[in-house]
């Protein structure tokens, strides 16, 4: 019976459905299944090109395009197909192994490739390798792309902004001058940096056998250098080859892959949570849509639900990679199967991620500076040049510079009238007094415009 989403338990596969799609080739039990067979037949066929391996005959033209099509071809019939054995063997990986011996039949080619289906494999060679796959391509095919969009909107925004000066507030309060392109040059610059130290995670796999010493390999070929020849087989799919591990691989590497998203996913809830705010000072409008309603009750308004959607989706990845990142390296002795039941939720993770990527975007697609309330802002706020003044002083040897501008406006209503007076009383040279009587709230942003076309 097909499943309506409003039926669905776990709101990605319900309400947030249509912003999942992209995922669910790679991280679903379809998906799982997709990713053992073709490390099954993959490494089927890499034994029949060792000529070491000389009862596993070279594959002929017919049948290098028989495992080719397997692979290939793989279509939700195939995974229901593998269920179905599973249903009887009660293994899945096995199931696996039963199925590609049925795809390629009984014929005499067929037959002597059945009992090196699997050759030497514990489950967890097939399954260390499918989850790493699924994790590779999510993150080079899916995520990083979504994640360039975003930087992409973020570098327009800097250089849109790049002279729109704004208050800044450090403990909440006014502070020296800055932009709003600096400001998102400043997001953008450490965006950048946790997806680059994401992308650079490196994605190991192990095929060493049941306890990660290549005891049954050795066995049957003595005289094969197993390790050469299975590390080859992991490189062959891209991966890292990990040469040291017990039956599982131990993990190490997703925890790192998971923390560097927990880095980025941190640096993009901050912003929301910025931008959110200043949403609410006014310093950013939102762009209405006609049909859209803000409250059920108080029609005037425009909430800020893209950025509080997306802060909320992080935090529930965020607790998911950590989860990952605290637990999965952690397994008794050679081996126990609590990874199992977690390493099946690494979609849940990634789509609450995407979802609030998609979020993210939206709201900026939404966004529009208010330079006349953000000025307003800063022309009101003449107190800010005081930390201008007291440097000068210093420069020219007054003594108390900082103090006593301390007196003159902490806590105090500071006009232009008020900062010009006490400007002019000082024992200055007169061009650092005319530079400073020029000076503006607005004009005081230092490198701030320039520094806006940095990131990248």
């Amino acid at each position: 019976m097909k499943l309506s989403s409003l039926r669905a338990i776990s709101p990605v596969d319900g309400r947030y459905s249509d912003k999942v799609n992209s995922l669910r080739d790679v991280f679903s039990e379809y998906g799982l299944i997709r990713y053992r067979v073709m490390v099954e037949v993959r490494w089927l066929q890499w034994l029949a090109d060792q000529p070491q391996i000389t009862e596993l005959p070279a594959l002929t033209p017919v049948m290098k395009d028989v495992l080719n099509g397997i692979v290939d071809k793989f279509c939700t019939e195939d995974a229901e197909h593998v269920k179905r054995i599973e249903a009887t063997t009660n293994h899945d990986v096995k199931a696996v192994e039963y199925f590609i011996r049925d795809r390629l039949g009984d014929g005499k080619d067929a037959a002597a490739l059945h009992d090196f289906i699997h050759f030497g494999c514990t489950s967890e060679d097939i399954n260390n390798l499918a989850y790493a796959l699924m994790l590779r391509q999510a993150r080079d095919e899916i995520v990083a792309p979504m994640m360039k969009r975003l930087h992409v909107t973020l570098r327009a925004l800097a250089s849109a902004n790049a002279g729109v000066a704004m208050l800044s507030r450090t403990h909440g309060q006014t502070a020296s001058p800055t932009t709003v392109g600096k400001e998102f040059a400043n997001v953008l610059a450490r965006l950048s940096r946790a997806r680059e130290q994401w992308s650079a995670v490196e994605i190991r796999g192990k095929f060493n056998g049941a306890v990660g010493n290549y005891n049954a390999h050795t066995v049957a070929y003595p005289d094969v250098d197993w390790p050469a020849l299975c590390e080859g087989f992991v490189a062959s799919l891209g991966l890292d080859p990990n040469p040291l591990t017990t039956q599982i691989e131990p993990h190490d590497w997703t925890a790192e892959y998971a923390h560097a998203l927990v880095r980025y996913n941190t640096v993009l809830l901050d912003f929301c949570r910025d931008t959110w705010s200043y949403i609410s000072l006014g310093y950013f409008k939102q762009r209405v849509a006609g049909n859209e309603v803000g409250s059920s009750t108080m029609p005037h308004k425009v909430n800020p639900i893209d950025f509080e959607n997306a802060e909320g989706n992080l935090g529930l990845s965020t607790a998911l990679l950590n989860h990952f990142a605290v637990k999965l390296p952690v397994s008794r002795w050679q081996r126990d199967l609590t990874d199992s039941t977690v390493q099946r939720n690494f979609g849940i993770a990634v789509a609450w991620l995407t979802i609030a990527l998609q979020s993210v975007e939206k709201g900026l697609g939404k966004l529009q500076t208010d330079p006349q309330r953000i000025g307003a802002d800063i022309d009101a706020s003449w107190e800010v040049l005081g930390e201008a003044v007291q440097t000068v002083m210093r420069r020219y040897g007054i003594e108390n510079p900082y103090e006593k501008l301390k007196e003159l406006t902490r806590g105090q209503a500071v006009t232009q009238e008020i900062l010009a007076a006490f400007v002019r009383e000082l024992d200055i040279p007169e061009e650092a007094r005319q530079q400073l009587l020029a000076l503006t709230p607005a004009s005081y942003t230092g490198l701030a415009e320039s520094l806006s076309s940095q990131a990248r």
